[in-house]
């Protein structure tokens, strides 16, 4: 094995560091937590939505309830002032059951009547209400979706550099024996992703340690061409 295989290894190492750094890169790009803190807002806004919308629909609910019971009375009262000015019911009894019948729909018309009326009162802030929430609803989402689109933009460009980087490091790994390919990816595997570094002057840069004297003088006398590993940590040395 010659000494330029070493070289190029430690080149292999520069473009894993690189994708690695760009892989961190895109896993944090700062428009990530904006995305969150946004998505987090908008669940709190639709989570208020959501409840002012219920309170909104028994509302309105109950605003039905009493139109429909005023639709009813008005039925029945019409009905009845049809028939006493009809000239069929003569009776003095039945004339004044029916005046009684009326006036008693009157009373409970009225009771309806209110409660159309305090129910549209209610209605209108909670309808103010929901419609505030709904644009801030609509802006969050709005804002949510360009920071998307930011992230997509940027996770292209990042994955762009990582395709050259990959290119680039599958050129070196096929000029290199696959025992020593092998080697340093189980090494960078266990060794947070540096499996072989430079020895300069006498400190490995893999884990920044200096090797003792006697380990520098025997590394001296080792063949450029032989693999070894730093007794600090472990990485193949590159000398």
């Amino acid at each position: 094995m010659a000494s330029t295989e070493l070289d190029r290894l430690l080149q292999v190492q520069e473009h894993d560091t690189t994708i690695d750094q760009l892989r961190h890169r895109r896993a944090t790009l700062p428009e990530r937590e904006e995305l969150a803190r946004l998505e987090e807002r908008l669940a709190r806004t639709r989570a208020e939505l959501e409840a002012v919308r219920g309170r909104r629909a028994e509302i309105a609910g109950r605003q039905a309830g009493a139109e429909a019971e005023l639709a009813a009375l008005e039925a029945r009262l019409a009905e009845l002032d049809k028939r006493m000015y009809s000239g069929t019911i003569t009776a003095s009894r039945d004339l004044q059951a029916m005046a009684d019948e009326i006036e008693h729909l009157k009373r409970r018309r009225s009771s309806f009547e209110d409660a159309v009326l305090e129910a549209m009162d209610e209605l209108e802030p909670v309808d103010a209400e929901v419609a505030r929430l709904e644009g801030e609803e609509a802006g969050a989402e709005a804002a949510a979706e360009e920071v998307r689109e930011a992230i997509t933009a940027a996770e292209k460009v990042i994955a762009g550099e990582e395709d050259d980087e990959q290119r680039a490091r599958a050129g070196l790994v096929g000029t290199l024996p696959a025992a020593l390919t092998e080697q340093y990816e189980a090494i960078r595997s266990k060794l947070g992703g540096v499996g072989a570094a430079r020895l300069v002057g006498g400190s490995c840069t893999g884990c920044h340690l200096t090797l003792p004297a006697v380990e520098v003088d025997r590394l001296k006398r080792v063949a450029p061409d032989e693999v070894v590993l730093c007794d600090q940590c472990g990485r193949i040395l590159v000398r």
